[in-house]
């Protein structure tokens, strides 16, 4: 049986190295430590998704170390694992390509991505569609298309253990836009 400590470590120095990669940095509402929401999304895969698998909830707090801080694979690798460090990679945007096609491999991307990922990814888009409703309404739309997006890149071959996560994120975006 593994110990207490040796189960948890990796997640809670994630979260160390989380805060510490995103210092500064604020969210779209330019108050709020943008930290607040790769934490967020940690506790919808756990509480929200009910997911307790540790690299899961790692990956879910480093998601956005890659494309949005000066973090590279290499130093995620060394730190948490190839694992950990491909789910991140598979969670991030290639910002060398334009836009549009940009956009069209991170959905490819997803959609061949293991279940771990799919369920990060789902996580993320609850809490962007949740910071969504205290949005401008041009910024709540984007959101909202983002979400429809990525809920049909994740939906073919959804694995069981994406799927009540992909249809409680369904069923929020279908609740924002009722009130629209």
């Amino acid at each position: 049986m593994d110990s207490l400590e040796a189960n948890h470590r990796q997640l809670l120095e994630a979260i160390s190295f989380a805060a510490r990669a995103h210092q500064g940095q604020l969210r779209k509402d330019g108050r709020t430590p943008y930290a607040s929401h790769v934490f967020r999304v940690c506790l919808i895969v756990r509480q929200v998704f009910g997911v307790d698998d540790i690299s899961a909830l790692t990956a879910a707090v480093l998601h956005d170390t890659v494309e949005d801080t000066t973090t590279d694979y290499d130093e995620l690798k060394e730190e948490f694992g190839a694992e950990v460090a491909g789910w991140v990679a598979d969670l991030s945007k290639d910002k060398r390509l334009p836009d549009d096609q940009r956009e069209k491999a991170y959905e490819t991307q997803l959609a061949k991505a293991p279940w771990q990922v799919k369920v990060c990814k789902l996580a993320d888009t609850f809490d962007n569609l949740m910071d969504s409703t205290h949005m401008p309404a041009e910024k709540r739309a984007r959101s909202i298309r983002n979400a429809k997006r990525y809920l049909a890149a994740l939906k073919p071959d959804l694995p069981d253990k994406a799927l009540r996560p992909w249809e409680i994120v369904s069923r929020l975006l279908a609740e924002i836009e009722a009130k629209k």
